[in-house]
């Protein structure tokens, strides 16, 4: 048997310490390559929802009227909480205690992003019609940002890089950020880029270029414009030798010379990836195993990489008749619900009255998740033990799971502070800490 190191029969103190170096040396490169591809969790707010508007009709005050629309619409077809419950499907004591939550909500902040939509929701128009309207709706932002009314995200889905359409696409980005930096004097916190329709890295590639040429023109510090992936196309999720496209884009999106990233989520579009598969349109949906597969390797490839997912949306709309809005809000809460379990915390809304299950499902999830998350958190932090042991990247996902809740709403602070006898400061630095 050999002995232990520096007893003159083993390896010397010495010469261990010359292989760790030696490992740590071999290793350097790799190192720092996971550290930049993969630095972990981003620490911002996620919205969980993005509402697309066409551009032409955006105007000052939308936010808040979409909230007087979906409160009235709850009035209209669910005026208490029980005939909510029996609307949406959803546990009638969650419900409950929820209703009040959802109402503040739509009064407060009724769109968490608002994306103003010149692509598929708009359509092909004169050069000078889509002009007027993009210069109109960047004002209207402005001015809610003038007034305090503007969501805390908000931006531009253009025209993307497929060669009908790139042009336009591109004039209209170029205008849309010019009249904010008019309007605003600089580019908002919250603003978000939406990039359509993409079939090749090369398209994230030119959209760096883009950007890092937009910055020069217009006075912006490097790495300042970001911009989402809209990930609707097979090309964009599986690459012709059979790699995961959508991982490569993302890290398309680091820039030349190892620039900052660029890429800041990823958007699941629905429809046109369902079609594009062959599915047919009856079966298009959130929950067709097609989607699931896309959005699958879409959660893999950004994983640890800070980019945040969102899921698409439901074209069945809570309009009509009561019956065909509680059909439509019953469908949508179930949808909301799995993506959260599925842990997209994101997706995408088209009407106001989908507000409402939006955030009833919301709220219900994070508030059934408060209790149990919170017990194991503080066991964790106390080292107390208790009935499960938890390693740190669970402890992580719990943390990140209460952040969330108080983010939306769905949570308060001190109920949250003395459940787990955590700060909420601390709470979201553990939420965004780097495990592994």
């Amino acid at each position: 048997m050999r002995q232990s190191a520096g007893n003159g029969n083993g390896a010397s103190a010495a010469d261990l310490d010359k292989l760790y170096e030696a490992l740590d040396a071999r290793l350097a490169d790799s190192d720092s390559r996971l550290l930049e591809r993969y630095p972990g969790e981003s620490t911002r707010r996620q919205p969980v929802h993005t509402v697309y508007v066409p551009a032409d009709r955006v105007h000052a005050g939308l936010a808040r009227e979409w909230g007087e629309q979906a409160a009235r619409a709850l009035r209209d077809f669910a005026p208490d909480a029980a005939s909510l419950a029996a609307a949406t499907g959803l546990d009638a004591a969650a419900v409950a205690e929820c209703l009040p939550r959802v109402h503040n909500k739509l009064r407060a902040e009724p769109i968490e992003d608002l994306r103003v939509d010149l692509e598929d929701g708009y359509g092909n128009r004169p050069d000078d019609e889509e002009d007027a309207h993009v210069v109109a709706a960047a004002r209207a932002l402005c001015a809610d940002l003038g007034s305090g009314q503007a969501p805390p995200y908000f931006g531009v889905r253009m025209k993307g890089m497929e060669a009908a359409g790139r042009r336009r696409g591109m004039r209209t980005l170029a205008m849309f950020l010019d009249t904010l930096l008019e309007g605003a004097g600089e580019l908002p916190e919250g603003l978000r880029v939406t990039l359509p329709k993409i079939t090749s890295v090369h398209q994230v590639e030119a959209m760096v270029w883009v950007a890092e040429e937009l910055e020069k023109r217009l006075g912006l510090a490097a790495g300042r414009l970001g911009f989402e992936l809209q990930i609707e196309t097979p090309q964009s999720i599986l690459a012709p030798d059979g790699t995961a496209a959508v991982a490569r884009m993302i890290h398309a999106g680091a820039g030349r010379d190892g620039g900052p990233g660029r890429v800041t989520a990823l958007h699941y579009g629905t429809y046109d990836y369902s079609a594009a598969c062959g599915v047919t349109a009856a079966f298009q949906s959130m929950a067709h195993p097609a989607a699931d597969h896309a959005k699958a390797v879409m959660q893999v490839a950004a994983a640890g990489t800070g980019v945040w997912l969102s899921d698409g949306a439901t074209n069945v709309l809570p309009v009509g008749s009561a019956e065909q809005v509680h059909a439509a809000w019953k469908l949508h809460a179930g949808l909301v619900r799995r993506s959260l379990e599925h842990a997209y915390y994101q997706g995408w809304d088209m009407h106001p009255h989908q507000l409402p299950t939006r955030y009833l499902a919301t709220f219900g999830f994070f508030r059934e998740a408060f209790a149990p998350a919170a017990e194991r958190l503080k066991a964790y932090i106390d080292a107390s033990g208790g009935g499960v042991l938890d390693e740190p990247a669970t402890a992580q996902a719990l943390a990140s799971a209460l952040v969330r809740g108080l983010r939306c709403g769905a949570l308060d602070e001190g109920e949250v502070t003395a459940a787990t006898g955590m700060e909420t400061a601390a709470l979201t630095a553990l939420a965004g800490r780097r495990v592994g």
